[in-house]
């Protein structure tokens, strides 16, 4: 199986060189760009499952490439910067970043978030494979495609994990802390609220009404269903 490609954009010279050796040396397929305009030439050209993206950049941001690249080919986004802040890290989320690290950081901690990352690319088994149907919903895991009513849904990636994960359960309430586990694989050591940004993501292409959503409810005090309606098709195996 071929290894994992990953792309690195960093306007620091240091940081991008350190990360592109670090992760070659653990068999990565590795590209590099110091700017936005030559991570979108590369990315074009490399296809790559994984982009490790500054916020900053000298002729972009971070969140703006996140968006592009992913409305291309739905590719995982880890944000590596210098903004600390919670609400950083929460409009990073909101934009589609997967993962954020800030800086300084760790090289094996990097490791470690990008193996999270790149696990949910595992090959989906036959009972898995099932495309699920919930009136004009559809959810296809193999093409990682969601509809309504005949429409694409512009999903990233992280946003379809946990909308497959919620409807591959339907009716069964998941704590924040669980899906955090179950969807980003990892023990998640940040705010919690990072899970709510996620499915207010969701809901606003979903549901039509995101103040009282019929598909992804809340349940107070605990966290999250996904409720299948009443005359829902057929649905994948627990």
């Amino acid at each position: 199986m071929a290894s994992a490609k990953i792309l690195v954009v960093d306007d620091d010279r240091h940081i991008r060189t350190l990360v592109h050796r670090f992760l070659s040396t653990h068999s990565y397929q590795v590209e590099s760009a110091e700017d936005g305009k030559g991570a979108m030439a590369i990315f074009e050209q490399f296809n790559p499952d994984l982009v490790i993206l500054d916020v900053n950049l000298p002729d972009a941001t971070g969140y703006t490439l996140c968006q592009e690249m992913q409305s291309r080919t739905g590719v995982f986004v880890l944000m590596l910067t210098s903004r600390a802040d919670e609400a950083d890290k929460i409009h990073g989320f909101s934009k589609g970043a997967d993962d954020y690290l800030t800086k300084p950081f760790g090289l094996a901690e990097l490791e470690v978030r990008v193996k999270a990352i790149l696990k949910r690319q595992r090959p989906v088994t036959a009972a898995e494979q099932q495309c699920l149907t919930f009136n004009g919903l559809s959810i296809d895991p193999v093409r990682r495609e969601v509809t309504l009513n005949s429409e694409m849904v512009p999903l990233t990636a992280l946003e379809f994990d946990l909308l497959h994960f919620l409807a591959s359960h339907p009716g069964r309430v998941w704590r924040r802390a669980e899906l955090i586990q179950k969807v980003w694989d990892y023990e998640y050591v940040g705010d919690q609220r990072v899970v709510d940004v996620h499915i207010g993501q969701i809901r606003k292409k979903i549901e039509i009404d995101t103040q009282q959503p019929n598909l992804i409810q809340t349940v107070r005090g605990v966290g999250y269903k996904f409720e299948a309606p009443d005359t829902a098709g057929e649905e994948a195996a627990s």
